[in-house]
This record gives C-alpha cells, sequence and structure tokens, in this order.
C-alpha cells in the first residue's frame, strides 16, 4: 500500500506542485492540504480516490505560488484636464509652467488597474482536477511495483513456510511407527504402575496418547492454507484482508503443532516455523 507520486504545473500566472503519498492502513484514509480557495480540488480527490484504492493511508499536499503580477496603468484623464487647466492658470499668473513628470506625479492621476482573477482561479482550478488524474494515476503504478516486490517476499516466504511443513512431516515423530512405539513403552509403564488397569481404560489412554501426539492434521490444514495463500496472490484485486485472516489460521495451526510435540526436532521446527509465519504477516500489512 505504499507509494508516492508528484505532478508539477503552471498557468494564468500559477505555479503548482501535487504531491501524494500512501502508507499503509487497514482502510482508506484521505488527508489533504491544501491552500485556501481550492476547496474543489479536494471535493474531487475524495471523488476519485475511492474509484482507484481499496486501502492505505493517503497524504495529498498541494502547494500553489503566484507568479508576480505585472500591473497595468490607467490615466485619469479627467483629474488630468483639472490639473492642466490649474497649470495654465498659475502659467498666466507668471508662475513657471509645470513639467510633464510633474503633473504625472499627482496623486490619482496615473491609477494601477486591479486585475479580476476570478476567471484565472477557476482556469487554475480546472487544470488542477487534471493533474489530479495524473497524480491519482502515478500513485497506483507506484503502488503496484511496490507490490510486485512484495509479491516476491511473499512467495519466498511461503516457500520457507513449505520447506519448514515437509520437514515436519518427514520428522520422525511424526510419522506412525514412531508413534506405535512411543504407546508401547508407555502403556508398559501403564501396566508397571497399574497392574490391575482395565483393558477398556487402556484403550482410552492410548486414544488420549495417539490424539495428543499426532500432528499430522495440523500438517494437513497448514498445507491447505499455503495453497489457499497461493490462490490468494494469483487473484486480482484486493486481497489484503482476506490474506490477514489467513496468517491467523497459519498461526493457529503452528501453535497446535508446537503444543502437542514431545520431539526436540519437532519442535525446533515448529518455532522456525511460526517465525516464519510471522514473517509472512508482517509483508502481508503491506498489501492491499
Amino acid at each position: 500500500m505504499t507509494g508516492f507520486a508528484r505532478v508539477d504545473g503552471h498557468g494564468d500566472g500559477f505555479s503548482w506542485t501535487f504531491e501524494a503519498k500512501s502508507v499503509n492502513g487497514r482502510s482508506l484514509d484521505l488527508r489533504c492540504r491544501l491552500p485556501s480557495g481550492f476547496d474543489g480540488v479536494e471535493a474531487a480527490a475524495r471523488a476519485e480516490l475511492p474509484k482507484r484504492l481499496a486501502r492505505g493511508n493517503v497524504n495529498l499536499t498541494l502547494t500553489v505560488n503566484r507568479a508576480q503580477a505585472v500591473s497595468q496603468l490607467r490615466i485619469n484623464r479627467e483629474l488630468l484636464a483639472q490639473v492642466i487647466e490649474i497649470a495654465r492658470e498659475i502659467e498666466g499668473a507668471g508662475a513657471a509652467a509645470p513639467r510633464l513628470d510633474s503633473l504625472l506625479a499627482v496623486r490619482g492621476i496615473i491609477e494601477p488597474v486591479e486585475e479580476d482573477e476570478t476567471g484565472a482561479r477557476e482556469r487554475v482550478e480546472s487544470a488542477l482536477k487534471g493533474d489530479l488524474t495524473k497524480l491519482i494515476g502515478q500513485l497506483v503504478v507506484n503502488r503496484l511495483a511496490e507490490g510486485a516486490r512484495i509479491a516476491e517476499v511473499l512467495n519466498s516466504h511461503l516457500d520457507e513456510i513449505t520447506r519448514l511443513v515437509d520437514a515436519a512431516s518427514a520428522c520422525a515423530s511424526t510419522q506412525p511407527e514412531a508413534l506405535r512405539e512411543k504407546l508401547r513403552t508407555q502403556v508398559a509403564a501403564i501396566l508397571g504402575s497399574f497392574p490391575a488397569l482395565s483393558e477398556d481404560r487402556l484403550a482410552q489412554e492410548a486414544a488420549i496418547l495417539i490424539g495428543k501426539a499426532d500432528v499430522r492434521e495440523e500438517l494437513d490444514r497448514l498445507r491447505a492454507h499455503l495453497q489457499a495463500a497461493r490462490d490468494l496472490m494469483a487473484e486480482a484485486g484486493a486481497i489484503g484482508r482476506r490474506f490477514d485472516f489467513l496468517c491467523q489460521e497459519f498461526n493457529r495451526e503452528a501453535n497446535t503443532l508446537c503444543s502437542k510435540s514431545a520431539d526436540v526436532e519437532l519442535t525446533r521446527i515448529g518455532l522456525s516455523l511460526k517465525a516464519s509465519i510471522e514473517q509472512l504477516r508482517e509483508q502481508v500489512q503491506n498489501i492491499e
């Protein structure tokens, strides 16, 4: 679910930078940091993002800069005419004629023209919405690239879990003959301690011992979970939640295997299995 994207743009005296960053999240959560006056861009983001993404914490940042505008000037001709008329009266009275720069320096004769930015902002916002679509597209592509790298790691962990399950199956303590030999020893010990024990009671004890020692059922379920994990990875779309639940099932079977084990080697394999499953679960948190 991790990814980063950036889009730069400019137009109508504005320049902007769009950035989007996605990190892991249980659901889709969008946080926007936009300049004042561009609320329409946030509304567009909240409408578009759920169409492309299902999970992740997404931070969207927009920085807009206004280029230094070149103000236009306007001559207040009515005021200029009044000033010239006054200058002529002064000149008729014998005073020197005022210079042109002095006339233009009179406050109000030259006025700056305020530009109406309403139209420019509307055009910029329209361009930003177009760049928003590009930004989300880039983010999706980058997340897919990250997903491909994570898939390699997941497959590596699944391969390791498969190897450990095969090793547990090959362990002597899981084989029927080993179970029978262990049962003979335990039954002999029971008979030595309780010689008057009935055959029915012995049968019950034997069934309990076999049930406690036999981990083949757990191994079969682990193999089924491995196949389910491979099938999930072959699917298109969001699989993160289901994969997370599957990891919980993996861990449950590994715990049962360790609790049933009375063999040092099988216990060692079970602990390694739990470690690999935990590493798998950590990586699963990164996928949508």
